[in-house]
């Protein structure tokens, strides 16, 4: 197995800005494109799955004006010749239900009865909420100066025409967009084949949860963290476990990866420590980047591409302890993906630089992988109700806790101690705190640019 990424000339200096980092990021991953295969799924099997071609909209949505409320629907040309008295008196010929059109004829000083979302009959353009007319047995009167023509009335085709582009490739599909092909009368859609990321940690101190502790070792979070957001994404996740500090067991582990994966993600080891072997085996497959990020928490990022391992490389491998390998051969297709590299994504070991490093990198690196069209998540503004400390230099992200004050105005605050093994703060955390590389101290009052964790759908 080697690994075949040339850096740009940028990056032979080892400390990055973030900037450049996704820059780099970039760089490497254009060339390969998203996954190639794709699948055809019902549309309850498509949610958060990404679109892999344009739908285009095969019939005009809404199929038909049609009306917006409860009301009247009359022609706007009555307005005109009541103008002068501004009262205006219609007869009530008939209903027109949602799913049953009025059919009959209509003339002048006639009007139908209508029900949100019913066809608006032909020759009639305006409708007149209930509420705004006087019923009478003459039939209803409303005031000509309380409506416009054509007021509450969905346009056919208002929504989508017939021949756009419903949803464009790369969307991933959320509970709006598979009502949306609902809508379209499409009952499934081609989406790309789900990212299969294979993910181990490395230590020799690390545990298992169940495992009885020892002096000296502590509890494997990274891998439980990691994975759940990575199942977030929508990625299919083999688990390779915990790997002890051992160059023969870490080279395995790696090739067994490569073979089976998209992409290829760790953490620990990555840092120049003495028991990091992580690092030296990778340096012996091939030209791994190690870079150095100005960011905390987060240092240490590893980046390459790994070639992928023939399928024979597994035989001797299937009775690996701890692994599950019964879905091996659906993890990473041999086909069209034979011959494409896997990517090396390694992260710092400590819980929190992990799980930021993997926000602020892995997540748009993964999105562009699985071919989706995303932009960068917006930052917003929340004043600060404290005082943090910050040196010019790098970026700090810190997690941070949003209120509204008494004027109706986002504050945020720090969620206490900020080291990059306080796991407990991103439980508490609302928000990640971004504070740029040239930006030092934060007074209270100040503005600080804020990430949300959470979103509503």
């Amino acid at each position: 197995m080697t690994a075949t990424f040339q850096p740009a000339a940028a990056t032979n200096a080892q400390t990055l800005t973030t900037t450049q980092v996704h820059q780099q990021l970039a760089a490497l991953l254009q060339p390969l494109g998203a996954v190639p295969e794709v699948e055809t799924l019902p549309l309850p099997d498509a949610l958060d799955r990404v679109l892999a071609t344009d739908v285009i909209c095969p019939v005009n949505v809404p199929p038909h004006d049609n009306s917006a409320m409860d009301g009247y629907a009359f022609a706007s040309s009555e307005l005109n010749l009541a103008a002068a008295s501004q009262q205006l008196t219609l007869r009530v010929i008939g209903t027109a239900l949602a799913g049953t059109p009025w059919q009959g004829p209509i003339h002048a000083g006639e009007c139908v009865k209508i029900m949100t979302g019913a066809v608006i009959p032909r020759g009639l353009d305006t409708v007149i909420a209930y509420e705004q007319v006087t019923a009478s047995d003459a039939g209803i009167e409303l005031d000509t100066s309380a409506i416009r023509a054509g007021a509450n009335r969905r346009l056919c085709g208002e929504d989508l025409k017939q021949g756009s582009v419903a949803l464009a490739t790369g969307q991933r599909l959320s509970p709006a967009a598979l009502g949306l092909l609902a809508s379209l009368g499409l009952g499934q859609v081609s989406v790309r084949r789900r990212l299969c990321v294979a993910y181990f940690s490395t230590g020799d101190e690390l545990l298992s949860p169940g495992d009885a502790p020892r002096e000296g070792a502590i509890y494997d979070s990274n891998r439980f963290s990691l994975q759940a957001l990575l199942r977030r994404l929508g990625a299919k996740v083999l688990d390779l476990g915990a790997i002890p500090d051992e160059p023969a067991a870490l080279q395995e582990r790696l090739t067994q990866a490569a073979a089976l994966a998209d992409v290829v993600l760790t953490s620990g080891g990555i840092s120049a420590g003495e028991a990091d072997h992580t690092r030296a085996i990778l340096q012996q497959m091939g030209n791994v980047q190690f870079w150095h990020v100005a960011m905390r928490p987060g240092r240490p990022l590893a980046v390459g591409l790994l070639s992928s391992a023939s399928s024979n490389l597994l035989a001797k491998s299937t009775s690996s302890q701890g692994i599950d390998w019964t879905d091996s051969s659906q993890n990473k297709s041999k086909t069209s993906s034979a011959q494409r590299p896997s990517v090396l994504l390694g992260l710092p070991g400590n819980p929190v630089a992990a799980m930021v490093s993997f926000l602020m990198f892995v997540r748009p690196a993964l999105a562009m992988l699985a071919g989706e069209r995303s932009a960068p998540v917006p930052q917003l503004q929340a004043i600060s109700s404290e005082r943090m400390r910050k040196r010019p230099g790098r970026t700090e992200y810190l997690r941070g806790h949003i209120e509204l004050n008494a004027q109706g105005q986002a504050t945020v605050r720090t969620t206490g101690p900020q080291g990059s093994g306080v796991l407990s703060s991103m439980v508490a955390a609302h928000c990640i705190i971004v504070l740029d590389d040239e930006r030092g101290d934060v007074l209270p009052g100040e503005s600080v640019n804020v990430l949300l964790l959470q979103g509503l759908i």
